[in-house]
């Protein structure tokens, strides 16, 4: 996958952000954040986003599924400096909506995710919930 677009990585494009500490058992035997880890502190900024935008409570009997990420390794993350996750909605659609991720660790990025997450009801993929929609606008990147 090629590196993302260079206004992928600006800050300043991103809603939200939250700050994230790792823990010790993070690290992988170089000393950096494994990447599993690093997939695991970019799913709590992402649920953490949710929280924030009303998506998590905008959803009524549905739930949401994650049923696409790809990240995209940009540098090391060191223990014990905190990880800032940006997170801002990328695309909307009827049932699904994609979210952008930039993790950052100071002033340096260490990666770029997006995840697709799908509304779902009974096992099936149901439209987003009109709530949802009424509030994502300040959210779009």
């Amino acid at each position: 996958m090629a590196k993302p677009d260079p206004a992928l990585l600006n800050p300043a494009h991103y809603p939200y952000s939250c700050v994230i500490e790792p823990r010790f058992g993070d690290l992988d035997v170089n000393n950096h954040i494994n990447n599993v880890a690093l997939v695991g502190l970019i799913e709590e900024g992402r649920v953490r986003f949710h929280y924030h935008t009303g998506y998590a409570g905008a959803k009524g009997s549905a739930t949401s599924m994650a049923v696409s990420l790809s990240v995209e390794y940009l540098g090391q993350g060191y223990y014990p400096d905190p990880v800032t996750i940006h997170c801002a909605t990328s695309r909307i659609g009827r049932t699904s909506h994609e979210i952008a991720h930039l993790v950052r660790q100071g002033d340096r990025v260490i990666a770029f995710a997006r995840a697709t997450i799908v509304c779902v009801a009974e096992g099936k993929p149901v439209p987003l919930p009109a709530a949802y929609l009424e509030r994502v606008k300040p959210w779009m990147l």
